[in-house]
């Protein structure tokens, strides 16, 4: 880095990104549907921020195209999206706490040499557990499926 270092002049040049997990308790207001990191911010173990966010737009379609385009939208429309990505953002977060925490800070805290954990030895032996994570990440704990506008035309 000594090629950079020279690049920064004084602290204004330097950036704290602070990382929290955290959500809002009312995603709604009138007129107002906040999702992804706007309702709830994730951490960047795993890198599924963006999937949340899309699962979120995903699930608000759904949910209120159908309203919207019959101009019938209310605020306990708006609500019910929030209640129905609660949960998987919960679980997602949970996860990443537990990884941050269980995982990645013991692994920098460590002095010591690594050893693969037993959950990978595990993984390791039996190559079918290895969907379960990879499930969990690229698809999280309630996968969304856009409906087509012939859905909405016939369910209305």
């Amino acid at each position: 880095m000594r090629d950079r270092v020279s690049e920064l002049r004084d602290w204004q040049d330097v950036s704290l990104l602070t990382v929290k997990v955290d959500r809002l308790r009312q995603w709604s207001r009138p007129g107002l549907l906040c999702i992804g990191d706007a309702a709830h911010a994730m951490s960047p173990v795993g890198g599924v921020g963006i999937n949340l966010a899309i699962q979120d737009a995903v699930a608000a379609a759904n949910i209120l195209a159908a309203k919207l385009i019959a101009g019938s939208l209310t605020d306990d429309d708006l609500h019910a999206v929030q209640s129905r990505r609660l949960f998987p953002t919960r679980a997602t977060q949970r996860l990443q706490i537990f990884v941050q925490n269980r995982v990645i800070r013991r692994i920098l805290a460590s002095t010591q040499p690594l050893t693969v954990p037993w959950l990978l030895r595990l993984m390791q032996r039996w190559p079918l557990l290895r969907r379960i994570p990879a499930r969990v990440i690229g698809m999280g704990f309630r996968p969304e499926h856009v409906r087509t506008p012939d859905y909405f035309r016939d369910h209305r």
